[in-house]
């Protein structure tokens, strides 16, 4: 008998993609699979939508909001797949995306963690964009965080298929993080891995819904606090496979990139930051305004022109996806 693969599916106030999300994981050709929904308090429609899917393969229930990872950890403890896909409730699954990882993972090492092509679309799946990556490759973990970063990348949820030995290795997702806990997660996945394969030909896809990513952070002490620990915790797992002068400049490099997302409201946060960098042998300093919004600090003053740098590329990303929904509704 093929395994069983379980796509878990988290989902707050999600009832405009839903069963866009439900049909492309019904699509998936891989013959046995079960998909659990786990409404968490949505304020819309999203469970009576999702309810409408509800059959033996597919169970859909909820529970009081407590976040993504408290949904995708309930998902968890209800599925009985030898394999995990992780899926948001937004995004899209290739119908082959699951047959194609499956076809290298059934009879490998369980420890293997395996991912996937993924693209980026606002509306028009036809649209999306495939950017490739230096993750998409086979990778040692120790390798895998170095690129990660040291580079500033990202891997889609989405992307990964996971085996329930290594699901169970890893540990439940963690519920005290609001902000990039998918990041820490998958990092403690990799850190229980042999390695990662990429399966190139298996594809998934992110909407781009104009409210998320970093550069759409919410600036509250909650927001920038998770985002600080799971920081010093990528920092502190890439050295627990590696410490060595590269992977410490890898840390330092990733302290750079990701600091500028405290200034200016948590200053003590920039502070630890720097000092943290320095035990790494390296200095920390704010990243240089691009220079298109420079211009703008000896008028207006730094924070000024750092909003502008974070504001009017959101403001031009939501045009685009406002002309990408005229198109789609009207079949282009």
């Amino acid at each position: 008998m093929k395994p069983l693969v379980s796509i878990l599916i988290p989902a707050y106030n999600a009832e405009p993609w839903i069963a866009d999300t439900l049909r492309s994981v019904l699509a998936q050709t891989w013959p046995r699979k079960e998909i659990v929904v786990v409404d968490d308090g949505s304020r819309d429609e999203t469970f009576s939508v999702a309810e409408k899917f509800a059959s033996a393969e597919v169970k859909v229930v909820r529970q009081k909001n407590a976040g993504a990872s408290a949904a995708r950890n309930h998902a968890y403890k209800l599925c009985q797949g030898d394999f995990i896909q992780w899926l948001d409730a937004d995004d899209i699954l290739d119908a082959e995306k699951i047959s194609r990882q499956m076809a290298h993972a059934e009879n490998a090492d369980k420890k293997v963690l395996w991912s996937s092509a993924w693209g980026r679309f606002h509306f028009r799946l036809s649209h999306a964009t495939m950017k490739t990556s230096p993750l998409w490759a086979d990778l040692s973990p120790v390798e895998w965080l170095l690129l990660k970063m040291s580079q500033d990348l990202h891997m889609s949820n989405k992307s990964w298929l996971v085996s329930r030995e290594l699901t169970e290795a890893s540990g439940p997702w963690d519920e005290t993080l609001s902000l990039d806990d998918d990041g820490e997660y998958f990092c403690r996945v990799l850190l229980a891995s042999s390695g990662v394969k990429f399966v190139p030909e298996a594809k998934s896809y992110y909407r781009i819904s104009g409210t998320g990513g970093l550069s759409n952070v919410d600036h509250s002490p909650k927001k920038l606090e998770s985002l600080w620990l799971s920081m010093q915790r990528h920092i502190r797992y890439l050295r627990s496979l590696e410490d060595s002068a590269r992977t410490r400049a890898a840390c330092v490099a990733y302290l750079g990139n990701w600091v500028n997302y405290f200034y200016p409201v948590r200053p003590d946060l920039i502070e630890a930051a720097k000092q943290l960098a320095a035990t790494l042998g390296g200095q920390l300093e704010l990243k240089p305004l691009r220079a298109k919004y420079a211009w703008l600090e000896k008028p207006f003053g730094r924070p000024f022109a750092s909003h502008a740098q974070t504001v009017l590329p959101n403001l031009k990303s939501s045009l685009a996806r406002s002309w990408d929904l005229t198109l789609f509704r009207l079949g282009g």
